[in-house]
């Protein structure tokens, strides 16, 4: 869910010939450049031919659009990732880290360190289902704010997240990567007890997909299509000094949560730039993952 300090904008191994051909068209950050290289795939070894394909229409279509967009995919039966080059790239990570606190809380309170309430585990539900963040802001606030979190979210993988000095002790102001995204939704998926694990899991896959725009998560990693089972926590907001907007996604997809992702756009767009996003983000997922999973 946005969190505005401006106007609202909005009301609620083989690669096919012509995906290079079309990845040549666009540098780094979207600007044609009819003498660029091919996307950069090297960190892409151990994926299938046919996934080696899709992970380079998908950096092409990324470099198409404006902003720049930052990338990581892992598949967790075999160990493979791909990151793309702006997924070490900072940031503003919006409503995501919601998900790194909900882990966070669960596990303080198997430890004894706190005693979730029902009121809690109710606020929590209502940041994951549908980015509320009223609900955030009291259990950041109630259990210790930055001084606590902080260091803990570095624990799940998060090692590149820093706070900014003009917005201090705030979940809404976090700059991070997709590498930190996809380091904290491995961390739920492979190191979590099962229990905790399985409620988030069914948490992300159940997110609201109803109508209105402050809302609604179906879109970003979601986008891999239903048959992909994906489940995702998204984040999104027009936190840029120009108002411009950002748009993450990061979530899992498939049988068994088989691939983990983190997809985030700078949009750099202001008017349009949630929509703009929105499409670059959900789009990604949808070359890497529409149709993939039949027949296998």
């Amino acid at each position: 869910m946005r969190k505005s300090r401006f106007p609202v904008v909005l009301s609620g191994v083989l690669i096919a010939a012509s995906v290079v051909a079309a990845a040549l068209l666009y540098d780094a950050h979207g600007t044609e450049d009819a003498g660029a290289a091919a996307p950069d795939i090297g960190s892409a070894g151990g994926f299938d031919p046919a996934f080696t394909a899709r992970i380079a229409q998908a950096e092409a279509y990324a470099k198409s659009r404006p902003g720049f967009t930052g990338i990581v995919v892992r598949d967790r039966r075999t160990g493979a990732a791909w990151r793309n080059p702006d997924a070490a790239t900072p940031i503003w990570a919006c409503s995501t880290p919601k998900l790194a606190m909900a882990v966070d809380l669960l596990l303080r309170d198997d430890s004894g360190a706190i005693a979730l309430t029902a009121e809690d585990r109710e606020l929590m539900h209502r940041m994951l289902h549908s980015s509320d963040n009223d609900a955030a802001t009291t259990l950041w606030d109630r259990y210790g704010g930055e001084q606590t979190f902080a260091p803990r979210f570095r624990l799940f993988g998060m090692t590149d997240l820093r706070f900014a000095d003009q917005h201090p002790d705030s979940w809404g102001w976090i700059l991070a990567t997709a590498n930190d995204l996809e380091q904290l939704m491995h961390f739920v998926l492979e190191e979590l007890p099962a229990r905790h694990r399985n409620y988030l899991v069914g948490e992300l896959r159940s997110v609201d997909g109803g109508d209105s725009f402050e809302t609604n998560q179906r879109w970003g990693v979601w986008g891999a299509g239903a048959q992909a089972t994906p489940g995702n926590k998204n984040g999104w907001s027009n936190d840029n000094d120009d108002g411009s907007w950002l748009v993450n996604s990061v979530g899992f997809v498939g049988p068994r949560e088989q691939f983990t992702v983190a997809i985030m756009n700078n949009t750099q767009r202001v008017e349009d730039g949630y929509e703009v996003g929105r499409e670059t983000v959900t789009k990604v997922s949808e070359i890497l993952f529409k149709d993939y999973f039949d027949g296998r």
